[in-house]
């Protein structure tokens, strides 16, 4: 947590205003009761209505004076907290584009986004209310203590008393406050793993007709969120009436000696009225103090989860940039995946090679390792066995920046994003001209539905591509990664919603780019049967390796798909 303060470093003229500006207040503030007190024996007791005046107008400076020392320090702690607050979500947001495929899967989204949103919020908040009473009121409290002093020392013996005791429960609710807090925000991180899970796959839900269980699960979890963080919240909350209990107890005890020593002569009523003021301060400062140390214990321990996340240390990159100039595009050399917290491996000695300038297919059945073996290209995973070369060189020596500049990747789940086609194509090649993009829209089949919008290239595109049909937004996903013009084209899957006679133009288009390897997977045999070369992948593992021709005769996996669909295609 001490490490996301030297965020506020930039802003040490706002940290130190804000409380200064408080601690002006406050000194206007202690100054109250002393001049009550003179109203009362010296203004009323001898019937002097000028200085009554003068006293009235001297208690309205005050309050004025008070007033705008309060909002200029508002203002001062609220741009120190919200700029602090900006700063933190601009570094989690990079060290999570750092961050490799791996690390994101161990941390998971659902708690990603809670330390970028509710977590650095609770954080502002604790800035926020730090700067401005954090200083302010012990300062009031032991302020109004020295005052008591200057009245009467046997009567402020009461006070000191009061706050020993007052301190000790207070500190002692946050120290047992603060781990439980932390135990709430990570039960708050698995309630926002079911939600999302549930909207992320609210059609398969529905399909099975699972919401009923879904919803006892999630029942479940907020249950255990609501009864741990009412159990905190129920032993927090005594901060407040044990203090107003605390309080009010040596209120009494004070009024008793005040009533004994005036009748001594020892004080005057308008010392006795001081003395109640301060002691009533004490008790709103107290209060705010409270419900400031539950704010803070909060805010720390939704600091130190933002703290473990800026603390994650990207994977090590690469440093080179060039290629070795190796023929083979890409070589698998005895490659096995096993993903972090996976019971078993997903691919296991898998060996290929892909020459420059071929159309290189890949296929198997669902779950059979295809999309893993194109993550392990870009780098995008690191192979837990072999090698991985791209070029010549090995993904992991490899700049990863200079490695997928050289890819163009299109995902199995097309994702645009919200914006204009332009700018999702200009994705791929950001200085491209509209004849660039029209040359990439012709390849990926795409021009014709795409004149035909009103706006042409400036038609807009909602958040996720909705208003697009999934046909059109994965051949607009095949356009932005054309448009780079890469070395390495890789479409995993990404013509699963086209037609027979749009993927045939597709595929065609595809082998006429010059200087480009390009890499189909797919679960269809028509769409790879044209490559130089197919990878069959069963359960992780190679099961043969050919033209089409060739794995009829010798691959029986191969054949069962392929024969599986042969009057399907045959029909089409």
């Amino acid at each position: 947590m001490r490490k996301l303060f030297r965020g506020l470093r930039a802003y040490r003229k706002e940290c130190i205003l804000g409380p200064l500006f408080k601690l002006l207040e406050a000194a206007f503030e202690l100054l109250v009761p002393l001049v009550v007190a003179a109203m009362i024996d010296d203004g009323i007791a001898h019937g002097d209505r000028g200085l009554l005046v003068r006293l009235g107008l001297l208690l309205v400076g005050l309050a004025l004076v008070g007033l705008a020392s309060s909002i200029t320090a508002q203002y001062f702690a609220a741009k120190a907290a919200v700029h602090f607050a900006g700063g933190l979500r601009s570094q989690v947001f990079a060290r999570i584009q750092q961050l490799s495929y791996t690390q994101l899967d161990a941390i998971g989204g659902p708690t990603l986004i809670t330390r970028m949103t509710s977590d650095i919020n609770q954080v502002q908040t604790g800035v926020n209310l730090a700067l401005r009473l954090l200083l302010r009121s012990p300062f009031i409290v032991f302020g109004a203590m020295v005052m008591a002093f200057t009245i009467d020392l046997q009567a402020a013996s009461i006070f000191a008393v009061a706050i020993a005791v007052l301190c000790a429960v207070v500190f002692g609710l946050m120290l047992w406050g603060i781990p439980r807090y932390r135990t709430v925000q990570q039960n708050l991180d698995g309630l926002l793993s079911i939600t999302r899970e549930n909207l992320e796959g609210v059609r398969v839900l529905r399909a099975f007709n699972k919401q009923a269980g879904e919803v006892a699960r999630f029942d479940g979890q907020n249950d255990r969120l609501t009864k741990f963080g009412l159990f905190v919240g129920r032993v927090t909350s005594l901060m407040n009436p044990v203090t107003y209990v605390l309080i009010n107890l040596a209120l009494v005890v004070l009024l008793r000696t005040g009533a004994v020593r005036v009748d001594a002569g020892s004080l005057t009523q308008g010392q006795v009225v001081a003395l109640v003021n301060y002691m009533s301060q004490i008790l709103v400062e107290l209060i705010k103090m409270a419900n400031l140390i539950i704010t803070i214990t909060r805010a720390w321990a939704c600091g130190n989860r933002v703290a473990q996340l800026l603390e994650v240390a990207p994977a090590p990159d690469g440093t080179e940039t060039a290629p070795a100039g190796s023929d083979p595009a890409v070589v698998f050399d005895h490659v096995s995946l096993t993903y972090e917290g996976a019971g078993g491996p997903s691919l296991t000695d898998i060996s290929f090679s892909i020459p420059r300038g071929s159309v290189f297919g890949i296929i198997g059945g669902t779950g059979a390792g295809k999309s893993s073996v194109v993550q392990l290209i870009p780098g995008f995973y690191r192979p837990t066995e072999g090698a991985v070369l791209v070029d010549g060189l090995e993904t992991t020596a490899w700049q990863g920046a200079a490695l997928r500049a050289r890819v163009g990747l299109v995902p199995q789940r097309a994702q645009l994003f919200r914006g204009t086609i332009r700018s999702n194509l200009l994705w791929g090649s950001p200085g491209a001209g509209d004849a660039a993009l029209l040359r990439a829209l012709d390849v990926a089949q795409a021009r014709d539905f795409v004149e035909a919008r009103e706006g042409g290239l400036d038609a807009p595109v909602e958040q996720g591509g909705r208003n697009l049909s999934g046909g059109q937004r994965q051949r607009l996903t095949i356009a932005r990664a054309v448009a780079r013009q890469p070395e390495l084209l890789i479409l995993d899957d990404a013509a699963s919603a086209l037609d027979f006679a749009t993927e045939a133009r597709l595929r065609r288009a595809l082998r006429e780019l010059e200087g480009t390897t390009v890499i189909l997977v797919s679960q269809r045999t028509a769409s790879i049967r044209h490559a130089d070369q197919i990878l069959v992948l069963d359960d992780g593992r190679a099961a043969g390796l050919g033209t089409h021709e060739q794995l009829l005769e010798s691959c029986p996996v191969y054949r069962e798909i392929h024969e599986s669909q042969y009057r399907k295609e045959a029909g089409a």
